[in-house]
């Protein structure tokens, strides 16, 4: 079914994905869910993987994993060719159920891994009807909200909460779960709430279900497999093994912009030195290279800060979501953007 994934890291963490080929539904009743969380619940005992958050949908589904000891692909290899043979068994079908082989993509750990269980965890309400689309999201993002979409919060919040086929109900604390279940890993990483981790974690997720959810952490990827800073990617890219792909992959992490390089690419749009810039009232260029360094080159926040001068944490992200907000507006300032980051790309080619 998957050709080995080339990315294995003992102590790693991934989100996983697969999909029905064509996009058809790989689950289509709720005895076909069922068999499939069984295989789940036997990754750790069969292959000591260990599974945090999941969500089954109708033609796909997301599973955020950590390996203690490495053996990822072997893993996913056996769930997908184990369902697949049952589903069609069951359902009198022959062929290819998966739309090709799992997608894994190596997250960092720390934030980047409760962002993508979040990720995961709203899934069911990412949904048009629900006002949740990737349309509507940009629109919410920008501030601009309807009284159908106020009118749909409640809505939203009764599938997360109702949707039985997600983790999500075990990490709010209103049921314990399956054994196999490690939500401990994850919440052991947020970095509030003490006693009240799951309380705080439960708000955390309920909050872009009221607000609008925020943008994907997908948009921060790197070479379509690696979601964290650039530390972490280059540790990934020196242990990439070598078949065609994965060179390919290889060369497309390579020499990584940082900082200086998003300073430079704001420099040459706006046709003035960061120094005259850089703490002026009211001026966009400071935004977009916080912008640029976080969401391009995968500079932590904390990281973002210290190069700024010792911004502290919150005052970065509020900076980088607030000129999100008014990139979805479009306008001269996008486009401002989109040069830079385009300079930005040229400067590493």
């Amino acid at each position: 079914m998957a050709r080995p994934l080339r990315v294995e890291i003992a102590g790693g963490w991934y989100h996983v994905t697969g999909r029905g080929n064509e996009r058809r539904a790989i689950f289509r009743d709720d005895k076909d869910r069922g068999r499939f969380v069984e295989l789940v619940g036997q990754l750790w005992e069969q292959f000591g993987v260990k599974v945090h958050t999941y969500v089954l949908m109708d033609n796909h589904y997301h599973l955020l994993v950590s390996t203690p000891t490495g053996g990822l692909s072997g893993a996913m290899q056996w769930l997908g060719v184990s369902y697949s043979v049952w589903f069609n068994r069951r359902h009198g079908r022959v062929g290819h159920l998966f739309q090709g082989r799992f997608k894994a993509i190596v997250l960092e750990g720390g934030t980047a891994v409760v962002e993508v269980s979040r990720y995961v965890h709203l899934n069911p309400v990412r949904l048009k009807r629900l006002g949740l689309d990737k349309t509507m999201q940009r629109a919410a993002r920008a501030g601009r909200r309807t009284t159908e979409e106020r009118a749909l919060i409640e809505e939203r919040l009764a599938r997360l909460r109702e949707y039985r086929w997600s983790s999500y109900r075990a990490y709010a604390g209103w049921e314990s779960g399956p054994g196999w279940l490690d939500a401990k890993g994850v919440l052991a990483l947020w970095p509030e709430g003490g006693e009240r981790k799951r309380e705080v974690y439960r708000e955390h997720v309920e909050h872009a279900v009221r607000e609008g959810l925020p943008a994907s952490p997908w948009e921060r990827l790197e070479a379509g497999m690696v979601l964290g800073g650039r530390e972490f990617v280059e540790r990934v890219r020196k242990g990439l093994q070598g078949n065609r792909r994965e060179q390919t992959e290889l060369r497309r992490l390579e020499g990584r912009a940082g900082f200086a390089d998003a300073v430079a690419a704001v420099e040459k749009v706006k046709g003035e030195k960061w120094e005259s810039f850089r703490d002026r009232y009211g001026d966009w260029g400071r935004d977009l290279v916080m912008y640029l360094a976080r969401r391009r080159c995968g500079m932590k926040l904390a990281e973002l800060g210290a190069a700024l001068g010792g911004l502290d944490y919150a005052t970065v992200s509020a900076a980088v979501k607030r000129f999100e907000g008014r990139l979805n507006v479009g306008g001269e300032l996008a486009e401002m953007a989109k040069r830079a980051e385009k300079e930005l790309l040229n400067a590493k080619m």
